[in-house]
């Protein structure tokens, strides 16, 4: 029988669920409102109602990513668009639900292990998964295992602050990196060159019809990016930088300025040494893949 991994990603707005296998083929998924349940057991419980009612092998394990998953603990701690308490014992409920393993983490840090056991990092042991979304995820693989720091929460590049009194971030502190580099950043950017109001997509089509101020958004952008880069790449030194999300699908206009800022601040011993690499993930399943992927590795 084909063993199978379950891959669930839980949203603000909606929780997307998979068996995926081993190469990462997606057996059978389904979508469920992350807002429709006041509790998050009662949304553990539909989940694994409809896992259990699917199954399509034999399963090996559960893997869930969350916002402000503690991998330590298994709890959701704080998560400010999850009305469900401060400290949510996630992992406990998955495990009481299916008797299997469970491994949890955030969204991020889920991408990451998922590029590297179905993507472009495969094969990689020290590399920089950055989810350029709403907000900016990121996750740091270094000798092949994810740096989660002392207390499960490393590795939160958005939150390096790159413009000292810049913007207000929704941390409560001003001029983090993802009110600069993200969709979010993009629009607030696009806003204030244009003075109209945009989107990171409609941006991107300002490009390609040559409007000027929309090359600029993207080059202020690039430059915060290509700085924050080169300052983690002194510490972590990664062999890749792989880019995620709605913003890196811009291509071309966000990558090239974004490697050129890179290499202008990177030390001598680093530069012309590490590319920036688009993710091989497909955008709509990647949540669930990097999740049903933190399972896999445990496996390999």
């Amino acid at each position: 029988m084909k063993k199978v991994a379950a891959g669930i990603d839980i949203g603000g707005t909606n929780t997307v669920f998979a068996w995926v296998s081993d190469s990462g083929e997606i057996l059978w998924s389904n979508s469920i409102s992350t807002t429709a349940f006041t509790t998050a057991k009662a949304l553990v419980s539909e989940v694994c109602n409809q896992l259990k009612s699917n199954m399509l092998g034999e399963a090996v394990g559960l893997g869930v990513g969350a916002p402000s998953t503690n991998f330590y603990t298994g709890c959701i701690e704080h998560a400010p668009n999850l009305n469900w308490g401060d400290v949510v014992p996630l992992q406990q409920y998955f495990e009481e639900e299916m008797q299997l393993l469970t491994i949890v983490t955030n969204d991020a840090n889920a991408a990451a292990i998922g590029e590297q056991v179905y993507g472009v990092a495969k094969g990689m042991k020290d590399f920089m998964m950055v989810t350029l979304g709403t907000g900016l995820g990121s996750g740091f693989v270094a000798n092949g295992e994810l740096i989660y720091g002392h207390d499960g929460f490393a590795g939160e590049l958005g939150h390096t602050i790159i413009e000292p009194n810049g913007r207000l971030c929704g941390c409560g502190r001003k001029g983090c990196l993802e009110t600069y580099a993200s969709a979010t950043g993009m629009a607030q950017t696009a806003l204030e060159m244009s003075g109209k109001k945009h989107t990171s997509k409609s941006v991107a089509e300002a490009v390609e019809r040559g409007e000027q101020w929309a090359f600029e958004a993207f080059d202020f952008t690039a430059q915060k990016l290509g700085l924050a880069l080169a300052n983690s790449v002194a510490i972590t030194r990664p062999e890749a930088i792989v880019l995620f999300g709605g913003l890196a699908q811009a291509g071309d206009i966000l990558f090239i300025p974004t490697k050129k800022y890179m290499e202008e601040n990177l030390l001598h011993n680093y530069q012309d040494k590490i590319p920036l690499i688009a993710s091989a993930l497909p955008q709509s399943d990647a949540a669930v893949l990097g999740a049903s992927a933190l399972i896999w590795k445990t496996q390999l």
